[in-house]
């Protein structure tokens, strides 16, 4: 009876809804060789929304199944899919939902494409964390030097000009958005005048000599604040080769993920906080490596602990004003530069981790529903968190 209803409803969206492509055809859009060249607020918008509730099946690694069938309440879904389609929650580009390891429901909407990667922004530090675990997982780093002072990594520094307390910036304050610096915008500004003094290691040095004194006060949560930064520089120490071709080697490539961008920072690394591009598909697999603990395809990539360091809250930060508004978020926090938060759902409370890229770029994980969600958006019209407590969680909660 599901299934018919389901179905009755796709065929009503099909046929009264303009804004809608015909669900199952298996040709989701894809950017043509042209458009993959433009810069992505230059991508024409869709004419017609893509929503498959059958994803095809791509080679890429990823399982795929049948939303209702191998779960998940279809014509809750797709009701939602077309709001989404109707701008009724902010300018989608995509939105997938994996459940039990197979890839259920996969949708585009004006500029997204199948395979067109999506600006990450933020999404990308909790790729860099996952770097992170690749080094420990191949011995170059340990899960002990985790509470190391950072600047233990870094031989290229001078100690003797540095502020005071510059010791007590571990890895694991870093990864964790508690590094303690104090660097004024002024001086951020003065800092770039003079690119060369932040090639490399330098941008350390200039980072720690001019920082204000790292204090137990000042090592609060504070987001950004070049942690991410700091953390991308011990990549490019301790890995072999630098730390764009150990990224490529040992986590895309080992995924399959071919159809990306990582931007090169001003340093000389790969940007650590933003400035990556995914493809939504490609979005999928870190949530699935996360989800299954540093596994892919059967390979532990990451250690397990190191995961399970990553994505569980280890802060606790005031940040709930951000979803004063919303009912069912609370009790946010951050682990290694991913983010956590309860979501409500009925009368029962589910624990989520996330990447989260502004504007929202979101691979949302919800362990005990065994179910990954992954977004991608340029302007928002609500917290896809809220969204996916209030419309997404209610339709796979037996």
């Amino acid at each position: 009876m599901k299934n018919k209803t389901g179905l009755f409803l796709l065929l009503l969206i099909t046929l009264t809804n303009s804004g809608f492509a015909q669900q199952g055809d298996g040709l989701a859009p894809e950017a043509t060789t042209s458009e993959a060249t433009l810069s992505f607020r230059d991508i024409p918008v869709l004419k017609n929304a893509f929503v498959d509730a059958s994803p095809a099946r791509r080679k890429d690694g990823i399982p795929v199944g049948k939303l209702g069938a191998d779960g998940g309440n279809k014509a809750m879904i797709l009701k939602l899919a077309q709001e989404i389609a109707a701008g009724k929650h902010g300018n989608f580009d995509s939105f997938l939902i994996a459940h039990k390891g197979k890839l259920l429901f996969e949708s585009y909407y004006l500029r997204g494409r199948i395979n067109l990667p999506h600006p990450q922004a933020s999404a990308t530090k909790s790729y860099t964390s996952m770097a992170v675990g690749r080094a420990i997982q191949l011995g170059y780093l340990t899960m002990a030097d985790l509470d190391k002072p950072l600047v233990s990594f870094l031989k290229d520094l001078d100690p003797a000009k540095f502020t005071v307390g510059v010791e007590k910036i571990t890895l694991h304050q870093a990864l964790t958005m508690r590094g303690g610096l104090g660097i004024s915008q002024e001086q951020r500004e003065e800092f770039e005048k003079n690119p060369s003094r932040l090639k490399g290691q330098k941008q350390v040095q200039t980072i720690l000599e001019y920082s204000a004194p790292i204090t137990e006060e000042s090592q609060k949560f504070l987001y950004g604040n070049f942690n991410p930064v700091m953390v991308m520089q011990v990549i490019e120490a301790v890995v072999p080769g630098s730390a764009k071709d150990f990224i490529k080697k040992e986590l895309l490539d080992k995924m399959g993920i071919t159809n990306y961008n990582w931007q090169t920072a001003i340093s000389g690394l790969p940007e650590a906080g933003s400035r990556s591009s995914m493809t939504s598909r490609d979005m999928l697999k870190w949530g699935i490596l996360a989800a299954n603990k540093g596994k892919w395809n059967g390979e532990q990539l990451i250690p397990e602990a190191f995961v399970t360091r990553a994505i569980n809250r280890i802060v606790r930060h005031s940040d709930d004003e951000n979803f004063s508004d919303y009912d069912d978020i609370s009790n946010t926090g951050y682990g290694y530069f991913w983010w956590q938060a309860d979501m409500k759902a009925g009368n029962k409370i589910y624990f989520s981790t996330s990447a989260q890229g502004g504007s929202g770029q979101c691979i949302i994980l919800i362990e005990e529903l065994d179910l990954i969600v992954v977004t991608t958006v340029h302007r928002l019209e609500k917290s896809v968190l809220q969204m996916t407590a209030e419309r997404i969680l209610p339709a796979f909660i037996k």
